[in-house]
């Protein structure tokens, strides 16, 4: 490993070491300090050294998915997660809770622009309930 690149690898050990400090729960002596430099050290630089993979390699390609896309869309009742394959009938507050919107969601998994967030058996339901809600409420809003 070259001087510069040693250095950066120092310079993220070092903010890492300091931000690991900084937690008012770390309860770390000298030697710990030291110690957990070193280490941070040395799995940066193990890190950099690593091999990069082409840019334009498929995320999803790699991960183990928990069902298959079809799998995931097979029931009208809910929606499989590819997170963590568990059923849902709308995906969007499941998504939020890890960081995701649906666009992202959508292009770490490959998924089509269409691919739906909301089960079709419940967006029906919901569809249903508002037309029953407010079917008629436009005219009388014209008549006051």
């Amino acid at each position: 490993m070259d001087s510069v690149n040693a250095a950066r690898s120092l310079q993220f050990a070092s903010e890492l070491t300091v931000a690991w400090l900084s937690n008012p729960n770390t309860k770390a002596g000298q030697d710990d300090a030291a110690a957990f430099l070193t280490a941070m050290f040395g799995i940066v630089e193990k890190l950099a050294a690593q091999p990069s993979g082409p840019v334009g390699e498929d995320p999803a390609a790699d991960q183990q998915l928990p069902v298959s896309i079809e799998q995931s869309l097979a029931s009208e009742d809910f929606i499989i997660s590819l997170i963590d394959g568990k059923p849902y009938k709308a995906l969007r507050r499941h998504l939020s809770r890890h960081g995701l919107t649906p666009a992202e969601y959508r292009q770490k998994f490959g998924l089509p622009d269409n691919y739906p967030m909301v089960a079709a058996k419940y967006s029906k339901e919901r569809r249903e309930l508002a037309n029953r809600t407010w079917t008629g409420r436009r005219s009388e809003a014209k008549r006051s």
